[in-house]
């Protein structure tokens, strides 16, 4: 519950791409062979063969069978790989039988490739395949297969790739790149330094990851709540700008940041780059919490998304660290405050509309709570000031703190949203409860409920102090009942949501009951010190009662003019 509280405290939400703001389904729709970028179903060439075989054995994915039909299962990057795979007739566990695997490098987020090693029957030695980043991938080979041939790697080549590369990256794709190299033996360390290096260049594939349809609702409701998207990803700066436009999250005056730039950045560089960023791309887990530091050093409320082990410490140290359900790791999951069982961006943004809603209603509670206790005391006090006889029993004090005050107050834990909940700024956690508009607003309401039951006091003593207590009594309960509508509002029409509440109608209707049976039932009567009232005293309690919330309301108006 705090940290749903806090949720409704955020001014940034630092968010991953994949699985949260897109679908988490990927599939291959293009491939770069030949330096040529074709759809991946257009042409059957040898080095197209290459690439997809490259891309079904350095692959951790699985096969799944059940009669006829083939799923394929593990990561959503590989399993679009395998899916090719399929379409093309490779079988990845007969890809594993026929060249079974002797080694591998896992993949890991600073290298951002894996590499697999087979014995290859056909040339009797070890194919190395190598998938993984376009940019850590060049940097690895020396040749290139073009056409069937096997030739050096020039710069005119690593500019073609570079080029085809961003435009890929431009078209939203997420791609990966594919090499290979043969040994005759493993090294006596299998290492990077010793196994990804001398490779050579086949081709990339370009995978599109749809962004989610109810993301770019959200991410405007973010910007009118004024709370800031910002995008955390491992894909490059290129495609992670396509995605975050079309989101809405890259607007004019943002900026886009590599992890590398992170990296050479001095905190106070950091700090000034939070202002306009909007994306941070090719990230590693360790340059999450530098960007978390730098946002809260700008007195920013942090919510920060993340999924695996190394995602933990800028979990913990976000205001709020929200771990995925789906796809997150137990140990992210304890690190984590919130976890998000849909992995969608948009339920961070319920998240923080509902933060809102539990902080408004407990607002509520402490107003109508103040106002009410304080009218009380406020009746006892001016009765001492002024030597009258005590207006209110002790009997008559308890009952009123016990279910007048209660009952309703507790129904307004569950009021709705007030309209246009998200269309406010984020509440400032450094602004304390009792602010000064807000003890106004107490001062007031405590003073007017003040004023009606020594009204009604009054009144009743014209005929002796038992119908003074009892319209004193009636009056100070029934005159709650119909404030908490005017507070429960705000500053707006309290006729605009006087029924959106049901459990407060019940809760009130229960008081009213409960009083009106004190009042009328002379068993109770003699009990809770009370008499029966005529017709006209019975009209002066009704109608001090409701001037309670006739008085509020017109106070409003004038307010909101």
């Amino acid at each position: 519950l705090p940290s749903v509280e806090t949720l409704g405290s955020t001014t940034v939400i630092c968010s991953d791409k994949t699985g949260t703001l897109t679908q988490n389904r990927m599939t291959v729709t293009h491939i770069y062979t030949d330096n040529v970028l074709v759809a991946d179903d257009v042409v059957d060439t040898d080095a197209e063969r290459l690439l997809v075989r490259i891309a079904n054995l350095a692959n951790d994915g699985k096969l799944s069978r059940e009669g006829d039909r083939v799923q394929t299962l593990g990561d959503p990057t590989e399993t679009a790989l395998l899916d090719l795979g399929l379409k093309w007739g490779f079988y990845k566990d007969a890809l594993d039988t026929e060249a079974p695997r002797e080694a591998e490098i896992p993949f890991d987020s600073e290298r951002k490739l894996m590499t697999t090693i087979h014995r290859d029957p056909s040339s009797g030695r070890l194919l190395v395949a190598v998938k993984g980043a376009m940019d850590e991938m060049l940097a690895c080979c020396e040749q290139i297969h073009v056409r069937g041939q096997e030739r050096a790697l020039t710069d005119e080549d690593r500019e073609r790739l570079n080029a085809a590369y961003l435009d890929m990256g431009g078209r939203a794709l997420r791609v990966l790149a594919m090499a290979y190299k043969y040994i005759d033996a493993l090294p006596a360390v299998v290492e990077p330094a010793s196994v990804e290096c001398g490779l050579t260049f086949v081709g990339m594939v370009g995978m599109i990851d749809p962004p989610r349809e109810e993301v770019k609702v959200a991410v405007a409701e973010c910007r009118a709540a004024g709370i800031r998207p910002v995008m955390i990803t491992g894909d490059h700066k290129i495609t992670a700008t396509a995605i975050a436009r079309s989101l809405g999250i890259m607007e004019e005056g943002n900026t886009v940041h590599t992890g590398v730039e992170v990296q050479s950045m001095s905190d106070d560089e950091l700090r000034a780059t939070a202002e306009h960023a909007a994306i941070f791309a090719r990230v590693a887990p360790e340059h999450k919490v530098r960007i978390v530091k730098a946002f809260q050093e700008r007195r920013n409320v942090v919510a920060m998304t993340g999924d695996g082990v190394n995602d933990a410490p800028a979990l913990k140290l976000a205001d709020i660290g929200v771990a995925m359900g789906i796809t997150g790791t137990d140990v992210s999951k304890e690190a984590a405050d919130v976890i998000l069982t849909d992995d969608n961006f948009a339920t961070i943004v319920s998240s923080v509309s509902e933060g809102r809603r539990i902080y408004d209603n407990l607002m509520k509670s402490i107003q109508f709570m103040l106002s009410t206790n304080l009218g009380e005391i406020l009746v006892l006090f001016t009765a001492v000031i002024c030597n009258m006889v005590t207006p209110l029993l002790p009997i008559h004090i308890l009952w009123i703190n016990l279910v007048t005050d209660s009952l309703p107050a507790l129904a307004l834990s569950v009021d709705p949203a007030a309209r246009g909940i998200m269309r406010r700024k984020p509440i400032d956690p450094d602004q304390g409860i009792l602010t000064r508009g807000f003890v106004i607003r107490i001062v007031l309401q405590s003073v007017l409920i003040t004023a009606l039951v020594l009204t009604a006091y009054h009144i009743g003593l014209r005929e002796s102090i038992d119908v003074a207590r009892t319209m004193t009594f009636a009056v100070l309960a029934f005159s709650q009942m119909t404030l908490i509508f005017s507070i429960r509002s705000g500053n707006e029409n309290a006729f605009a949501t006087l029924f959106s509440n049901g459990l407060l109608w019940g809760a009130i209707l229960l008081v009213v009951v409960l009083m009106l049976g004190v009042m009328l039932i002379p068993a109770l009567q003699s009990i809770f010190h009370v008499v029966s009232l005529t017709s006209t005293q019975w009209l002066w309690v009704g109608g001090l009662s409701m001037a309670a919330f006739v008085v509020s309301e017109i106070v409003k108006l004038f307010v909101r003019k």
